[in-house]
């Protein structure tokens, strides 16, 4: 075992010789074995170190094993830390219910056994290693899908631009040379087939145009987050008959930072395509709320609403969409809540909001 994957057990007792016992007997495990002779010491130590175990003795002067394990167990850090008691005294069962109801995990009686000590510690220590070797994991995914997320975006990005300077610049020409020879023809016929095809062009001129803005408008660069929204809002209700609404608090909102802007863009932006593809709303509003320094971004529709178990946000009821919108708000220390609206669903994201510097709003124009 490395160093870094050994975890802290902290055994606490009034008494030195038992701490000295209590430590030749866990010694084998490998773990770090940190000792406390009183209640204070160790809740000084449990401040300052990751704890796996706690090992102490029920009878104690000034603050005993129970009281202890009450202190321990109402700071969140230690809501789930396995704590061991010792007793050198014949507890009844309510001392024992009382133990378990201030957080104790298991109970061991003096004289105690060697190996049910170690046994017992190491289950919980090897319990505390996993979930910090999947906490880890967790970190190192969200971080994943964070990077991900931006090289999506950017590849939006990219791939508007191409379609916007490629293929469309590529239509316009062929656009204006269908126009030239439909002011050059004399025959009917051929003015006929010739005015068609400009209009095929011209139509596929605004789809390109279209997909181009919805992978990634030039407002959101140029005029920022809410002519962005402003325009997108407008194209929605045009699009599928959903009749959408922008309230901004404060009116005059500010310019945020170029990824928070990016982000809550594509947050509302997916919102509304799930208002649209499964709400059978008639309306939607969006809202954006600055206070202090969090940013309050509220979708609601008219709608039929979502299953409870759609709303808490469990495992295998939300779709692709809700979790994008999930892993967004995380990847900016955010959170997303979602509720029924009776009638509708409200979704909300909350995320702590920079306004942009004079040097960012310039940088993105």
């Amino acid at each position: 075992m490395s160093q870094y994957d050994k975890v802290n057990i902290l055994m606490v007792d009034d008494q030195p010789s038992k701490l000295l016992t209590y430590e030749v007997m866990l010694a084998e495990l490998g773990e770090n074995l940190i000792k406390a002779n009183s209640g204070r010491e160790a809740l000084e130590l449990l401040l300052n170190i990751d704890v796996a175990v706690v090992l102490m003795d029920v009878s104690m002067p000034e603050i005993d094993g129970f009281e202890l394990a009450g202190i321990i167990r109402q700071h969140p850090r230690f809501q789930k830390t396995a704590i061991i008691f010792i007793s050198a005294v014949h507890l009844t069962d309510l001392d024992r219910v009382k133990g378990y109801q201030r957080g104790a995990v298991d109970y061991i009686s003096v004289p105690v056994v060697p190996e049910l000590l170690r046994a017992k510690v190491s289950v919980f220590a090897e319990l505390h290693r996993k979930a910090l070797q999947l906490e880890t994991l967790n970190r190192e995914l969200r971080q994943l899908s964070s990077r991900l997320m931006t090289a999506q975006d950017e590849e939006r990005r990219r791939f508007a631009w191409d379609l916007h300077d490629g293929v469309g610049q590529e239509l316009a020409a062929a656009k204006i040379m269908l126009d030239s020879l439909l002011q050059q023809s004399r025959a009917r016929g051929h003015e006929k087939a010739i005015g068609e095809a400009s209009e095929i062009v011209d139509r596929a001129i605004r789809q390109v145009r279209s997909m181009s803005h919805l992978l990634h408008p030039p407002l959101l660069d140029e005029g920022g987050l809410f002519s962005a929204l402003r325009w997108f809002l407008t194209g929605m209700t045009e699009r599928t008959g959903i009749k959408t609404s922008l309230d901004l608090q404060p009116a005059e909102f500010p310019r945020l930072s170029p990824l928070i802007e990016r982000t809550v863009f594509r947050i509302i932006q997916e919102a509304l395509t799930n208002v649209f593809r499964h709400s059978q709303a008639r309306t939607a509003t969006v809202t954006l709320v600055q206070r202090e320094n969090n940013l309050l971004v509220t979708v609601r529709d008219d709608g039929k609403g979502v299953t409870k178990e759609t709303a808490q946000l469990r495992p295998g009821s939300i779709g692709v969409g809700i979790g994008g919108i999930r892993e967004r708000a995380r990847e900016l220390g955010g959170e997303l809540r979602m509720m029924n609206a009776d009638p509708g669903t409200i979704v909300e994201v909350v995320i702590p909001a920079m306004i942009a510097s004079p040097q960012e709003a310039i940088a993105t124009v």
